[in-house]
């Protein structure tokens, strides 16, 4: 289809004279300028959002400062212990769980530290006699309580009963999980002298094994109780 010169030269005339019809209105470029006392709503939100953050030694990102993160993390309480008989004293960081204290701080690193977040059991200690998880214990909770640890079990050298009895049936595979399970199954023969295998599983319910050797750990708690618990 041809097309006609004359038709096409009037639409361009037609758009070009749209430039000067006074129903279409253009933005002054000044109109977009603020002057010096002028202030827009999101400069004004965004200037006060920022005062009150740096205030609270909060980044940008809404995360605490390196400063005020540092003085959180150095807040110190003196804290008295009782660990396997021993009276400790000490000055820990409000921070600090019990595992960590009794691993870095007294040496104590049968107390084995897993999953950290109350899952695997490998962390358990005795407090006042109940079985904890120490990687969710804060050390300063523990103020004034008596804690036993796995090295608290043996007495002169000698093995405790629970201890012999993991030998005996193989308890420990790669023995992560031991210590755990074996403070564990000390605060049950201390309830229960004479447990039935059912209630030793539901007592180790929250202590994982990796190797799986869940059948061998709970013959050795029956046996420790057949052979007297912790007599």
């Amino acid at each position: 289809m041809r097309r006609n010169p004359m038709r096409d030269k009037k639409k361009q005339g037609n758009l070009l004279d749209k430039g000067n019809d006074p129903a279409v209105k253009y933005a002054d470029p000044k109109d977009q300028i603020l002057n010096d006392k002028q202030q827009s709503r999101r400069d004004f939100l965004e200037g006060s959002g920022a005062a009150v953050a740096a205030g609270a030694g909060i980044s940008a990102f809404g995360i605490p400062s390196a400063k005020a993160q540092s003085a959180n993390s150095s807040a110190t309480t003196a804290i008295n212990l009782t660990v396997n008989g021993t009276r400790q004293m000490l000055e820990v960081q409000d921070r600090w769980t019990l595992a960590e204290v009794l691993r870095d701080q007294l040496d104590l690193t049968g107390t084995k530290i897993g999953c950290n977040r109350s899952e695997c059991g490998a962390c358990t200690v005795l407090m006042n006699g109940q079985p904890v998880y120490a990687c969710s214990q804060l050390a300063v909770w523990a103020d004034g309580a008596e804690i036993r640890t796995v090295e608290g079990l043996a007495t002169n050298g000698e093995l405790s009963p629970v201890q012999r009895a993991f030998v005996a049936n193989n308890g420990p595979q790669c023995g992560f999980c031991t210590p755990g399970q074996l403070m564990t199954a000390t605060a049950l023969l201390q309830t229960n002298p004479r447990p039935s295998s059912e209630e030793v599983k539901e007592a180790l319910v929250g202590n994982l094994c990796r190797c799986s050797n869940y059948n061998a750990i709970v013959e050795a708690v029956v046996m420790a109780g057949e052979e007297g618990g912790l007599a």
